[in-house]
């Protein structure tokens, strides 16, 4: 299974780059990644298991006047998919969803 996702700043209205991201995995590894110029970031292939990807959002806006880190868990069900996993945020809020 492979595994991405797509910052998207909604308070400027564009792709969120240089975000931060840490991957935590089912055997206890982390993994971090930046997203690029569009706002998106590979992290590569994961095997089924519960995960959580935390976003360095108050880093990327700089400020920390309400959100500061993001922490999304989820499940991996199937070993074969693709799971896209987007965030959409402002320093005030922010929306998940699993893409494709």
């Amino acid at each position: 299974m492979s595994l991405s996702t797509h910052v998207l700043d909604t308070a400027k209205g564009r792709p969120a780059a240089g975000v931060g991201i840490e991957l935590a995995c089912p055997d206890g590894t982390k993994r971090t990644v930046v997203t690029n110029g569009d706002g998106r970031a590979a992290l590569g292939d994961t095997p089924a298991g519960e995960y959580e990807l935390v976003f360095a959002v108050g880093d990327y806006f700089g400020e920390r006047a309400f959100l500061d880190r993001v922490p999304v868990r989820f499940t991996v069900a199937d070993p074969d998919a693709h799971y896209h996993v987007p965030l959409l945020v402002s320093p005030w809020s922010y929306s998940t969803y699993r893409g494709s």
